[in-house]
């Protein structure tokens, strides 16, 4: 059947870019030519007098054609019609797909490659080449890659694969679709492949761009190609294009050109795992997962927009300006010439390693009546057969091995066995629930899993990946059902006596901690080993950590550093994934137990703990008023609330510190410093200065309520905060856009040479002229009225003022630029359902603030993040809060 043009009226597609082009054939078309329909921009950019960059080679996958890159083909022209760097789009119908010729010849993969070979000979595309695939297309651009380096300039792709694991089967759609008595009829002489894939769409597709891709392929002998593209999948080493794969696969591990993974993590074909081994082979590559994306990633994301935005990026390497090697650039120490010496973490297990003294107390380790110490001595020996043993079993530096261990001797151990040798500690705690938990860990797609019984049931219910290995030596039977190979008693066993190899440097990446979730999916934020010694050594510094201090933590991500800071650390007994289990009579007998004059807990903690103060003995209150120093980590709290906690303790100096997983401390504030900030009259919370030579800086909202200023110190300007300091993460884990956005305009994307390293927080506030830093909410949070963006903390804080109100959360409804504030409270008593205030309550908020209030609701309990406790869901309770005033029940938010 003879190739043509697409139909008119095809949504988003525009016929000027429609072309048909006669190229003579290769291999088995040898002698002969064939027709493809493509999209080319290059003409009417040329008629413009526009100049291009180069060329993107766009390649469809099955059972798609060139209308998946649509979006790509209007968004480069406009761009290029807007000024920015100009690229020219060449995507393609592969020959028996779309509305290219129809050629009724077997086309195996090496066929595939060799047709797009002829066809750029034909169209005389010239470097520089970026080539763009998905799905199959990927695997054929990528073969068009690595024989045209000379040419070649970058690659990108969205959800593909070049390599599929022996002895792992296929994806079961693919499986399915491929058996025996199936293929044809679910590939050609029906529709049921063609709907099943676009049903993949996150969202759903309409049904006229259902239609548009259904377009090509309205009956059986315009499928054909479709179950010839499934039948060529290389199942094994048998198949025919196994070799021409593996061919491929070698080859992109050897190109050394700029290289962007724009992923959709819920494809149930094209999974992480394929993207992991992309990563593999192209460490430099650019990656980015969009959470919630499935198969058709190109769909159901703004794909375009960041093609284009790398493109810019990348210009100078691109087009040759810049002909450095983007894989030796990755790999190239970043650690300032200016850093202290680097000492890794474990030296202080090193310097103790002959100490008997207590290093580590469980309060509650589960299976003992009695709290568990453990010495520096036994945990050194430990945490060095371990190392071994993981070792000798094939963890190698740069393996990610996922924790599921709950805070405790037995974790402690693991995780620094794992820095020893290099391997990368995930670690995403039980707080993110099931789903956070599912999605963290199959995200960062761990090379090893080592959990207690509970966490490994979830990993082999839930698919995750990873070799297993379990805590606890567990029955023949257990283990076959689990998966799990190793116990950590057979890696004890295995190390004892082993050497341990070289040690990692402060370049590499040493462990990967989640966010809490509470602003969006938790993202996986990257620590190398130099960033962990340099948070290590503020923390020891600005607290005056001593071998004699000894630390009571009550909040997760402080739990394991009483080994790096080289004093005792003790952990209450508690649900450390839910701080509000922590009573303080745990906390004094913590204290009681191990002496320790620091204690950190986190809001949700304190907050139960001033709640069952009632219940402290006069033994455990003698405890408590040996602590030195209390810290509330995690959140900004208030002044009543931390000098509820601080009366437990009368001679610990409370602090409250400022940071984020990305950086765990950025300021500091004394609850003294917080009574003298009380007199200010500035909004938000005050969370004291920068810690050591961390400095913060504000970058204005506009009128918009946009984060576009220089970042600045100027006082008194509401923006958001940039933040830099030693200690500040690596990057975000497989987020590029998110990494872009949070370095965008600092003074480390402007100046290369800037030995600093800088991060957008999304936090909102400002400088007071003092220099402190006062906190008044999130980026995503700013109410956006008719007359400029305003903060919702201090609104709130006035209103937190009133005998009733208990707390209270401001938000906006309302179109964007024109949104009204609503103040959401919970009262004292507690409403016993969620609905509109009184009206005497009411006035009361009305009158209490500047910031003209629409309407009060109550709720019996404001909605929090999962893993704090603490922090409020305001971006929930504003679409609560809408559909609440809209008429909507008025179910709880």
């Amino acid at each position: 059947m003879e190739a043509s043009l697409p139909p008119s009226g095809l949504p988003g597609l525009d016929p000027r870019f429609s072309r048909l082009l006669t190229v003579p054939g290769r291999g088995v078309d040898a002698g002969r030519s064939r027709v493809w329909h493509h999209l080319d921009t290059g003409p009417y950019l040329s008629e413009r007098g526009i100049m291009t960059a180069g060329t993107i080679l766009a390649v469809h996958g099955n059972p798609t054609w060139s209308y998946l890159w649509r979006r790509v083909v209007s968004e480069t022209v406009a761009a290029a019609e807007a000024g920015r760097p100009a690229w020219r789009v060449v995507a393609v119908d592969q020959l028996d797909m779309g509305f290219s010729e129809r050629t009724g010849v077997h086309r195996p993969l090496h066929q595939r490659v060799s047709d797009l070979a002829a066809f750029t000979e034909a169209l005389a595309l010239d470097g520089p080449i970026v080539t763009l695939g998905h799905d199959w297309g990927g695997v054929v651009s990528l073969g068009w890659a690595v024989d045209h380096t000379r040419s070649l300039a970058g690659v990108m792709m969205l959800n593909t694969a070049i390599h599929h694991p022996e002895g792992v089967p296929i994806p079961a759609p693919l499986r399915l679709a491929g058996a025996r008595g199936m293929l044809a009829a679910s590939t050609v002489r029906t529709t049921a492949f063609l709907d099943t894939t676009l049903a993949l769409a996150s969202p759903s597709l309409t049904p006229e761009v259902k239609d548009a891709y259904r377009a090509p392929y309205r009956t059986a002998d315009r499928r054909e190609a479709i179950g010839g593209f499934v039948a060529d999948i290389p199942v094994d080493s048998r198949h025919e294009s196994f070799a021409e794969l593996e061919r491929i696969a070698a080859g992109v591990s050897r190109l050394d050109v700029p290289a962007l993974m724009l992923w959709g993590p819920n494809d149930p074909i094209f999974s992480d795992r394929y993207l992991d081994d992309l990563v593999d082979r192209m460490p430099h590559a650019d990656v980015h997962r969009f959470e919630g994306a499935s198969h058709l990633v190109a769909e159901d994301r703004p794909y375009a927009t960041a093609v284009i935005d790398w493109l810019e990026d990348n210009g100078a390497r691109l087009s040759g300006i810049d002909d450095s090697s983007p894989r030796e650039a990755a790999a190239r120490p970043t650690t300032s010439p200016d850093a202290p010496p680097f000492v890794p973490l474990w030296r202080g297990l090193d310097d103790r390693r002959t100490d008997d003294a207590i290093a580590v107390i469980d309060m509650a380790p589960r299976g003992r009546d009695t709290p568990l110490h453990v010495s520096w001595a036994q945990l050194d020996d430990r945490v060095r057969r371990i190392a071994a043993g993981l070792h000798r079993i094939g963890v190698r530096k740069g393996h990610r091995v996922s924790l599921l261990v709950q805070p405790g001797p037995t974790l402690t151990a693991v995780i620094y066995a794992c820095l020893r040798i290099g391997a990368v500690v995930v670690v995403a705690d039980a707080g993110l629930g099931l789903k956070g938990l599912t999605r963290a860990v199959r995200g960062s797609w761990p090379d090893f899993v080592i959990g207690e019984a509970l966490g490994l049931s979830a990993a082999r219910a839930l698919g995750w990946p990873g070799v297993r290995i379990s805590t606890a030596r567990l029955p023949r039977a257990s283990r076959a059902t689990l998966g799990v190979p190793h116990s950590l008693a057979d890696i004890l066993e295995r190390g004892t006596g082993a050497p341990i190899p070289a040690p990692p440097g402060p370049d590499d990446e040493a462990a990967i901690l989640f966010t809490s979730g509470s602003t969006g999916p938790a993202k996986g934020v990257v620590y190398t080993h130099g960033e962990l010694s340099a948070l290590r050594d503020v923390l020891a510094a600005h607290f005056e950590v001593t071998p004699d201090t000894g630390l009571v933590t009550g909040f997760a991500p402080f739990a394991l550093l009483g080994p790096a800071l080289g004093t005792h650390s003790v952990t209450p007994d508690m649900d450390v994934s839910a701080p509000r289990t922590l009573t303080a009579s745990a906390v004094a007998a913590a204290v009681r137990a191990s002496d320790g004059k620091i204690v950190f807990l986190s809001p949700a903690a304190i907050l139960n703990v001033v709640a069952t103060a009632d219940a402290l003995t006069a033994e455990d209150r003698a405890a408590l008023a040996r602590v030195r120093t209390f810290l509330s980590t995690g959140a900004p709290i208030g002044e009543q609330l931390l000098a509820s906690a601080a009366d437990l303790m009368p001679n610990a100096t409370p602090h409250t510190p400022y940071g984020m997983t990305e950086c765990l401390l950025v300021t500091d504030v004394t609850l003294d410093g917080i009574r003298v900030a009380a007199d200010a009259p500035d909004d938000g919370v005050c969370v004291g200065r920068p810690i050591g030579s961390n400095r913060v800086l504000v970058s204005a909202l506009d009128a918009s309520g946009k984060a576009t200023g220089e970042p600045s110190a100027d006082a008194g300007v509401l923006g958001e905060f940039v933040i830099s300091a030693p200690h500040l993460k690596d990057h975000y884990d497989r987020l590029w856009l998110t990494d872009r956005t949070a370095e965008r305009g600092t003074p480390s994307a402007s100046d290369a040479g800037s030995g600093e390293r800088w991060h957008r927080t999304g936090d909102v506030g400002h400088l007071d002229a003092d220099g402190r830093v006062w906190v008044e909410g999130r980026l995503q949070h700013v109410i956006v009225a008719s007359d400029g963006p305003v903060a919702p903390v201090g609104a709130e804080q006035d209103v937190e003022r009133i005998a009733e109100v208990r707390r209270a959360a401001v938000v906006g409804v309302g179109p964007e630029g024109l949104r009204q504030a609503v103040a959401v409270v919970e009262t004292l008593p507690s409403a016993g359902r969620p609905g509109l205030a009184s009206p005497e309550l009411t006035r009361a908020v009305r009158e209490s603030t500047s910031l003209p209030i629409v309407a009060v609701l109550v709720v019996p309990q404001l909605p929090t993040d999962i893993r704090h406790n603490s922090k409020i869901d305001r971006s929930r309770l504003s679409v609560w809060a809408e559909r609440t005033l809209s008429g909507g029940k008025p179910t709880a938010p």
